[in-house]
């Protein structure tokens, strides 16, 4: 992929989707005895990045198509559902067992119709795709496709802009739709700046699969319940992610759930946003290894908001 392809991506979302800001937390830099930037991406239309994605994909398709299916825990689904009322496009949301009841509803708020199939994102993933090839729909992946990569890529151009001497950037990573896209954006332009995937260490495809050199499927690496549920699940065989991150992304943290626990707490004592787990994890690598940012000046993404009430109510009380 290159550059040009995420400047056409930020012309295509332009008006469709905000430029968050980039909010500097004393609190965190103080930690690290540096400067800590946080792209408030849960500020973002949907509440999430992948709003980014949808509209770039969903824009370019042909306005007169029998719908569109794709599958998602959540924000993906929310992404695809709202691009597709702004765009004119009917959609098809595959959800697995145990998705957020607000995500559901905000999937039900933008007009898309949703169906719940198997216990994990995995499995809703290949009856969607199943789905698509039967009624002859197009499917969408939330990570494996150039479109929405790029789409993605969008918060790199903007991190570029708005702080162009950074020497780190902190990306959630699940199929590594948005850390492909960031690192691409950056790395085109400052190769010098580390890209630092954070994954749960509860369900880390893509750290387990770097490591050994290939994609691994789900029954080959340790996973289990995290908090950071729109990181979980597996890698797709072939997906282009795959050798983007082992091109473009310097390293995989893993971080464990009681530190995703207090980032999530720290984020709302300290700067007053209210963040689900996928999108703390950059505070609890930080947190997990200061000295790996030792008097940098450092940027993470802050990726999604769409926590459910009793969840961060309880987390608040607990920590």
């Amino acid at each position: 992929m290159k550059l040009k392809e995420f400047i056409k991506a930020q012309e295509r979302v332009a008006g469709l989707v905000n430029k968050t800001e980039l909010r500097e937390s004393c609190y965190l830099g103080d930690m690290i005895q540096g400067h800590v930037f946080l792209k408030l991406e849960n500020l973002q239309i949907t509440h999430a990045f992948k709003i980014r994605g949808a509209v770039n994909k969903l824009s370019q398709l042909k306005k007169d198509r029998q719908g569109i299916i794709t599958a998602s825990s959540g924000n993906h689904g929310q992404a695809i559902a709202r691009a597709s009322k702004e765009l004119g496009l009917s959609a098809k949301i595959i959800i697995p067992e145990g998705t957020p009841e607000k995500k559901k509803e905000l999937i039900q708020k933008y007009g898309a119709n949703f169906i719940v199939h198997g216990k994990t994102v995995d499995q809703a993933e290949a009856y969607g795709r199943m789905v698509a090839e039967r009624d002859g729909k197009q499917y969408i992946s939330p990570y494996n496709d150039p479109d929405i990569i790029a789409g993605q890529g969008t918060i790199g151009l903007e991190l570029t802009e708005q702080c162009p001497d950074l020497q780190s950037v902190l990306v959630p990573v699940g199929g590594g739709g948005l850390i492909s896209g960031v690192a691409i954006a950056i790395k085109e332009r400052y190769p010098d700046i580390q890209i630092i995937g954070i994954q749960p260490e509860n369900d880390a495809a893509m750290y387990h699969s770097i490591k050994v050199g290939r994609i691994l499927s789900p029954e080959e690496y340790p996973h289990s319940p995290t908090l950071a549920d729109g990181l979980a699940g597996g890698i797709e065989q072939n997906s282009i992610t795959f050798p983007l991150v082992q091109k473009y992304v310097d390293q995989i943290l893993l971080v464990r759930e009681q530190s995703i626990k207090k980032a999530i707490y720290l984020l709302w004592e300290k700067e007053k946003l209210i963040v689900e787990g996928a999108g703390a994890v950059g505070i609890a690598a930080m947190m997990e290894n200061p000295e790996l940012f030792l008097k940098q000046k450092i940027a993470i993404i802050i990726s999604g908001g769409n926590i459910e009430k009793h969840l961060f109510n309880k987390l608040i009380q607990q920590v």
